[in-house]
């Protein structure tokens, strides 16, 4: 598993998704992520991210300044100057699991 989903093992974290805001991108909830902290995150990627020190999970649209959920139910979040964004890490990988654990 390392060999196809960790490049980076002492940047590199799991997981759980919570919830299915990212649902439409196949990250369901209870998924695991696999989340790489030495990727620098682009307009567009899936990342991990605290915003004002809560963590989630959403597309990074840097163009408008603002995080993206992968389902129509959920509004764009608008980054607000004075906010703070910290990208924790890019979301390389999701490994969903089809027997309970």
């Amino acid at each position: 598993m390392d060999q196809h989903l960790i490049i980076s093992p002492a940047a590199t974290f799991l997981a759980r998704a919570n919830g299915d805001s990212m649902q439409n991108l196949g990250i369901f909830d209870r998924d695991l992520l696999v989340v790489d902290r030495s990727l620098a995150s682009i307009h567009g990627d899936v990342a991990v991210v605290a915003l004002d020190g809560q963590l989630t999970c959403k597309v990074q649209d840097q163009q408008r300044g603002r995080l993206l959920s992968a389902n129509d139910d959920y509004a764009p979040i608008p980054i607000w100057e004075g906010q703070e964004l910290i990208v924790e890490g890019v979301v390389k990988a999701s490994v969903r699991y089809h027997r309970p654990c």
